[in-house]
This record gives structure tokens, sequence and C-alpha cells, in this order.
């Protein structure tokens, strides 16, 4: 699957602005990710965001426009999710996402 050139270069902007990241782009899930410290944070899937979270959150995001649940093989994941454009086109939702992203990145080993 092809990712959104535009959306992954909007993620990018916007994780350079916290410079004590290790940022490293790679392909995976069909799309183009973003590893955060050596962990997959965020991910470009098509023009949706793919998003990793703290699992405990789910019903609450489950909530927000644009939220689909992210489904591999028949299973749904916990913690992870995609976000249709209409979830994140303001630049507060897309903060708000990214934001999330980074929090739960810290938590995880």
């Amino acid at each position: 699957m092809a990712f959104d050139i535009n959306l992954s270069n909007r993620v990018r902007e916007y994780l350079v602005q916290f410079p004590k990241l290790k940022i490293e782009e790679k392909k995976m899930f069909g799309g183009l990710a973003f590893l955060v410290n050596g962990k997959m944070c965020v991910n470009i899937s098509g023009n949706n965001l793919m998003c990793r979270f703290d699992p405990a959150m789910a019903e609450t995001l489950a909530e927000r426009p644009g939220f689909l649940p992210m489904i591999m093989r028949n299973k749904q994941l916990d913690g992870y999710c995609y976000v249709e454009p209409e979830g994140f086109k303001s630049r507060k939702d897309f903060e708000y996402w990214l934001n999330l992203c980074l929090a739960y990145n810290k938590e995880i080993k």
C-alpha cells in the first residue's frame, strides 16, 4: 500500500520539534512507520494515521472522529488504531493523536 507523502511530511515536521527523540523511518505495515527511540510510534497507511496508544484508552478514543479499530488477520489489535483524515484535519486534532502516540511511546519498553 502506498502512503500519503504530504501526511508523512506533516508527521516528520511535527516530530523534529523534539530534538531529544531518536526518530527513524521504516517501511512497515504497508506504509511508513516512525519509530521513536527504537519503538514503533505512528505509521502512515494510505492517507490514514496508524496510532499506537495505551490500550486502556481504547473506549474513549473510539468515540473520536475518524477512529477505526486496527484489524489484522481478522483480529482487532489492542493499542493500535487507524485515524481517517477527518480525525486529524485540524492542527489541534493532529497534535492530539501524535502527542497520544508519543506519550505511550515513553511508557512502553
